[in-house]
């Protein structure tokens, strides 16, 4: 699954990971699933026959009774489904559905009761029979807050193979998970109907009673009862269509033993285009009516990236059809049900006339990503949900190597350098956790769904791969898929088929990266003019943690480093490889030695920090002699050494004035967003100050790069030129470029292609933060008619942008009163929060309207929502977030809660450390 974190107009990753490394107080914000072989007579890639349903493998035989007192949050082992039948009739007019189904059964001990999962249904009946005449009505009880269901017997059930037949109903709720609603309007103005389920992490539960966890695999064949006029889609390829009492039955072939949460239907007038076909699998794009010309890209990508896959595991593709399906209202970016992949329309369906490349990007990789998930997770999936890094991040490392592989100008690798920077930001608090993590309760796994598991494990892999080379790495991939296809996995089966590939014991390696907390900063000295000191210890923001928390583990911990450093010498470099273990080793260095750049390519999972010799003698090579993504590096640890209190802030600012030259967009990226995160701390008077300063840091680039692309120029100079425009004429207040702005944007509006789409977004957030009330009208009349999911959400944030109070009011008060889709109204209430002009604004708004946010928007929505509590960048403010939170009790899952408030933790110790300097500096600054 791809979260969704829209946070600014531009929706694309880095956008969505902007508020979360601003959250870290990393304060480094950046602006962010063979079906022949499978299908055809019950065998396996590798042509071995497949074995009978493995049994989920979490815990030994026990009675139910044992079970229920061991873990409430678990369902009992001695009952395994394997074969749903299911039927199901929606009705889009009184937003309702009725369904049956026949669960086939193993019964492993004797017993007189089942125990499944339901939510948000009401089950009429139950029947249980098998074939030797054995038959019994059940009596049901529901457990609502333990979202189960128990059926009791007259008579006990034998070991044995038992059919379950329920009858059951339920609503087509409006909280975008299990089976729900969703609307659109035509061009008239008139509203459309249409269901469609989102079941991870644990919501198949209130579509159909289930088994709703990750290893109580089962094939299932589904029937949807529909109105004639509509469209039914679901996992696999419709077997018939037939009429029915004024219906249209539409059945479905069956699946692959696959888990509950991955279960998919929709149903609604949709439009699809004509398929492509990839091997043997044809491969198509859903949309409602009037948005199938915006499919061509995610089609384009999804084909390429569907082919790259079978190649890269050498395994073909499961199902014996591939869908991608925008829907309309969306609580995540997408969703990988095999076979029928939803989405956010804005991750799948663009123009690419208009789009920017950062739109363009978001689609490559949210379709690449959930297209890998069809071998990582549909066709080998985690036990259970502490191991969900083996889907998602897999999925995320897969995304960047096949959009590589497509668009190779993209430098996909280079830019995910963003992504590494946030999780290194949320590693680095003591909340922090490890990438598996314990799960027990729901709302836990819900929880995982976070840039630890997608960014940290990524990385984490890339990492490996790159230690043990992409060849091992990817033949040790395709050892684990084929030993584990079609059941279930955990981070041992990957190690062993690692280790088995890289003939290497890879737990040493690796066990510390997945299974403990945190990361290392890496420290370098000079011991002797001959001698180089390389020391570990864990890196955090705050040298102790925040009373009442957990520290998050032993700052004393080790790891196994894979570094890579790279020495100039006598006018020569030579690049070296070791495995630090230890707290510390040496190392010799040659005669005549000139510098060393630890972390040579920007791969590893650390941050280094430089003696300031050694630093200063890194400098000079600024920017043309070292590759952008060291570049990155170099300036992303200076800063998070800043925040954290390891270096002088002036001496990070007088840094920033080194890469004035600089035209990596990456670099640019990291400068801006810690500019961003200064104008959260500096005082208001002082502000003018901090926007000198920006001025004179971003001018030089803007005026070099221009407002219009040049011949040859690549794609993310492009981009460079927005943002570094967009920045300019917001957070540097510079007058004449907000002019400009608001003439371009005029010749925007009278011919769109007059003007380059990616400069568009800027040129929209510059009018938005020097806008007035007839602007604001304006944007909503622009937010309600946009032609693309795009430019919807591009005008939907600039209404956060603004600066008057009144607007900010007007936009808040639109999340909760329907003009605002509740996908979108907690992404925009976290933007006002993140605004320094309407901050306390927005959190007296959440402290006033919580229950009405808890009660209508998502719960992933409203998790993120509370990530803009780190802008609330004062003591005063950080007291009465505490206070709020603590006697409300409210729990966002997992530890999401102990880091949020940590991160504004650091953001006020930053604030009140570094504040004066800050200060002093921009006064000198400004004198000078």
């Amino acid at each position: 699954m791809t979260r969704e974190r829209p946070t600014s107009p531009d929706v694309t990753r880095r956008d969505i990971l902007r508020q979360t490394l601003s959250n870290a107080g990393r304060l480094i914000a950046v602006a962010g699933i063979g079906r022949l072989v499978w299908l055809s007579g019950g065998r396996r890639a590798d042509g071995a026959g497949l074995d009978s349903p493995r049994p989920p493998r979490e815990a030994p035989e026990e009675s139910p009774t044992r079970r229920r007192s061991v873990d409430p949050y678990r369902l009992p082992r001695h009952v395994i489904p394997s074969r749903y039948e299911l039927t199901l009739e929606p009705d889009l007019t009184t937003f309702a559905f009725t369904g049956q189904e026949t669960v086939t059964l193993t019964v492993r001990q004797v017993t007189t009761e089942l125990v499944l999962n339901a939510a948000d249904l009401a089950v009429t009946s139950a029947r249980i029979e098998n074939d030797h005449g054995a038959a019994y009505d059940g009596t049901v009880e529901l457990e609502e807050a333990l979202e189960r269901c128990r059926i009791g017997f007259p008579a006990a059930l034998q070991p044995g193979d038992w059919r379950l037949r329920l009858t059951f109903n339920g609503v087509l709720n409006e909280k975008l998970r299990g089976f729900y609603r969703s609307s659109y309007k035509d061009q008239a103005g008139t509203v459309h109907w249409l269901a469609a389920t989102q079941f991870e992490a644990t919501d198949a539960r209130r579509a159909f009673p289930c088994w709703d966890e990750p290893d109580f695999k089962a094939v299932f064949a589904t029937t949807l009862v529909i109105d004639p006029a509509l469209t039914a889609v679901s996992n696999t390829r419709v077997l018939s269509e037939r009429r029915d009492g004024g219906k249209k039955v539409v059945r479905f072939a069956d699946t692959i033993r696959m888990s509950t949460y991955l279960v998919a239907f929709v149903v609604g007038e949709l439009e699809a285009t004509d398929p492509v076909t990839v091997g043997q699998t044809p491969l198509r794009v859903w949309a409602v009516p009037g948005k199938r010309h915006l499919a061509r890209f995610a089609q384009e990508i999804g084909a390429f990236s569907l082919h790259f896959f079978e190649e890269y595991y050498g395994i073909p593709y499961p199902g014996d059809k591939l869908d991608l399906i925008a829907i309309p209202d969306f609580a995540s970016g997408a969703m990988e049900n095999l076979g029928a992949i939803t989405f956010r329309e804005t991750a799948l369906l663009v123009d690419q006339r208009t789009a920017t490349h950062a739109e363009l990007e978001r689609v490559a990789d949210v379709v690449a990503h959930e297209n890998a998930h069809m071998w990582f997770g549909d066709l080998v999936t985690m036990s259970w949900w502490n191991g969900l890094w083996l889907n998602e991040a897999f999925a995320t490392f897969m995304e960047m190597l096949a959009v590589d592989a497509w668009k190779p100008e993209w430098q996909r690798w280079t830019t995910f350098s963003a992504s590494r920077a946030a999780a290194l930001s949320v590693d680095g608090l003591h909340s922090t956790r490890p990438i598996e993590y314990p799960v027990r309760a729901p709302k836990d796994a819900d929880a995982m769904f976070d840039v630890l598991t997608y960014e940290k494990g990524a990385a984490v892999l890339r990492m490996l791969e790159q230690h043990l080379g992409p060849a091992v790495f990817r033949d040790g991939v395709r050892d684990y898929l084929h030993a584990h296809a079609h059941a279930n996995a955990d981070t041992g089966d990957l190690w062993t088929s690692l280790g088995k590939a890289a003939k290497l014991p890879v737990p040493d390696l690796m066990d510390a990266w997945i299974f403990k907390p945190g990361y290392p900063l890496i420290s370098v000295t000079l011991n002797t003019p001959s001698e180089l000191v390389i020391a570990q210890q864990r890196f955090t923001y705050l040298p102790e943690p925040p009373a009442g928390s957990d520290s998050g583990g032993e700052r004393d911990q080790r790891w196994q480093v894979p570094i890579q450093l790279r020495i100039a010498a006598g006018g020569q470099t030579e690049t070296r490889r070791l495995l630090l273990k230890d707290k510390e080793t040496t190392l010799a260095l040659p005669p005549g030695f000139e510098s060393v750049l630890l972390n040579e390519g920007g791969h590893g999972f650390y941050r280094v920090r430089y003696a300031p010799e050694l630093l200063k003698r890194l400098i000079p090579l600024l920017p043309d002699r070292l590759a952008p993504t060291e570049r990155f590096n170099l300036i992303n640890d200076a800063w998070a050494a800043a925040v954290a209190g390891l270096m002088p802030l002036d001496d990070y600012l007088d840094l920033t004035g080194r890469f004035k030259a600089d035209r990596d967009k990456n670099v640019w990226t990291l400068l801006l967003d810690s500019f961003h995160q200064l104008n959260r701390i500096v005082e208001s008077g002082d502000r003018p100050l901090l926007e000198a300063l920006v001025r004179d840091r971003v001018a030089p680039a803007v005026e070099d790069l221009g407002w219009a692309p040049r011949q040859d120029e690549n794609e993310l100079t492009r981009q460079l030129r927005g943002e570094l425009i967009r920045a300019l004429g917001t957070l540097g207040n510079d007058p004449a470029v907000q002019t400009r702005a608001a003439e371009l944007y005029q010749t925007y509006r009278a011919d769109a292609g007059a003007v380059d789409p990616n400069v568009v977004p800027a040129l929209v957030a510059i009018l938005a933060h020097t806008g007035d009330e007839s602007r604001y009208h304006e944007f909503s009349e622009r937010f309600a008619k946009a032609a693309t999911p795009q430019e919807e959400r591009r005008y939907l944030f600039a209404l956060a942008a603004f600066r008057q109070p009144e607007l900010l009011e007007r936009t808040l008060a639109r999340t909760l009163n329907g003009e605002i889709r509740t996908q979108d109204g907690p992404f925009l209430v976290g933007a006002i929060l993140g605004s320094v002009y309407g901050r306390e604004l927005a959190w007296n708004f959440v402290k006033i309207n919580w229950d009405t946010m808890d009660r209508l928007f998502p719960k992933n929505g409203l998790r993120r929502m509370c990530g803009g509590i780190v802008g609330l960048a004062t003591a005063e403010l950080e007291r009465d977030v505490r206070e709020f939170f603590t006697s409300r009790k409210i729990d966002l899952g997992g530890k999401t809660l102990d880091q949020y408030l940590e991160q504004l933790r650091v953001v006020v110790r930053f604030r009140e450390r570094s504040g004066a300097a800050l200060r002093s500096y921009l006064q000198r600054f400004n004198a000078a």
